[in-house]
């Protein structure tokens, strides 16, 4: 059964945080939710919580990190689950083509640092180059501002492509495991598309991955190109700064048990846009679109800067040009 509400969300969630003392009476379930929703919502030291609601330090950031952990285990399937079937990667496309005149996306990565009291003997690994000790977060959304994919707890010294290139995303591209759909054409082209992941220039550039190109021996097609992928780019930079202003442990805290605490807080990102009720992309447009075999047009051989200007091309010609595309590349 799928989870609607925060009413049906606290009652799973009570099977989940029962505890026996033959001390004292437990802490009511609803309290042990609400304390850690605050704590997440406001930022709040544990200090702050324990004069709102009387429990010592201790107790608070044992209750955060237990309830942090179910809010996981109960959500991660309904709401944070990498595509499985073509519908879901299609309608992931759409989203991309509609609002963002992308064609052929089906994901923006990124990775955001998440500020940590470094870990003992954690040495410098933790330390990064804004000058302060984070773990990554790396994550792919679609274009309602939703999680697809997460990857959570790598060392603030490592690259955003180092992380990608050790993920089980990164292993699944690589050996096929990710079932997306066949290439297909696009808005009046006869050259089949294959569908995409956009990064930015910290990602290297594959059969997979389109990135920006470099800054140097700029052309107009490129120019163009890059405004496109920027556009397109956004979405996940977006999706951070939703999920941060909505919970502001991000802003204000070093935080300790920061995996477990992450995690908790992109599941409820989700969950909070599927409540509140996100636009759904019609796919019907894009799903009866003829499919164009892999091998007939070789696209699995192409390199990755082959694809970039495949889409560099077609974002310069009549059939999928901007009307207003070439006033913001100056």
């Amino acid at each position: 059964m799928k989870v609607k509400t925060f009413d049906e969300l606290l009652s799973k969630l009570e099977n989940h945080l029962k505890h026996c003392s033959i001390y004292r009476e437990i802490i009511p379930q609803v309290e042990r939710l609400a304390v850690t929703l605050r704590f997440l919502a406001t930022g709040n030291t544990y200090i702050d919580l324990h004069y709102h609601y009387r429990l010592g330090e201790s107790t608070i950031g044992k209750i955060v990190t237990e309830v942090c952990t179910k809010i996981w285990d109960v959500l991660h399937d309904e709401t944070l689950r990498l595509p499985s079937s073509h519908k879901d990667w299609l309608r992931i496309a759409a989203g991309f083509e509609s609002r963002a005149n992308f064609p052929n996306c089906v994901g923006a990565i990124d990775g955001k640092h998440v500020r940590i009291i470094c870990p003992a003997f954690g040495g410098s690994l933790f330390s990064n180059y804004k000058k302060y000790y984070s773990i990554v977060l790396l994550a792919m959304c679609d274009a309602n501002y939703c999680f697809k994919y997460i990857n959570v707890g790598a060392c603030g010294t490592d690259s955003d492509f180092i992380i990608f290139r050790d993920s089980n995303l990164y292993a699944k591209l690589q050996i096929g495991k990710i079932n997306l759909p066949e290439p297909r054409q696009v808005a009046n082209s006869w050259t089949p598309f294959p569908y995409i992941i956009v990064g930015d220039a910290a990602f290297g550039i594959s059969r997979h991955i389109l990135r920006p190109y470099a800054r140097r021996y700029m052309t107009h097609k490129k120019k163009i190109f890059n405004y496109r992928l920027s556009r397109t780019r956004r979405y996940i930079e977006s999706t951070f700064g939703i999920m941060s202003n909505k919970f502001e442990v991000f802003h204000w805290t070093s935080l300790i048990n920061s995996i477990k605490i992450v995690k908790a807080c992109c599941v409820l990102h989700n969950f909070i846009r599927v409540f509140d009720g996100y636009d759904v992309i019609d796919t019907m447009s894009i799903v009866g679109l003829e499919n164009v075999s892999l091998n007939s047009y070789n696209i699995m051989n192409r390199t990755g800067d082959t694809l970039r200007d495949l889409f560099a091309n077609y974002f310069v010609s009549p059939e999928g040009s901007l009307p207003w595309q070439n006033q913001y590349i100056y």
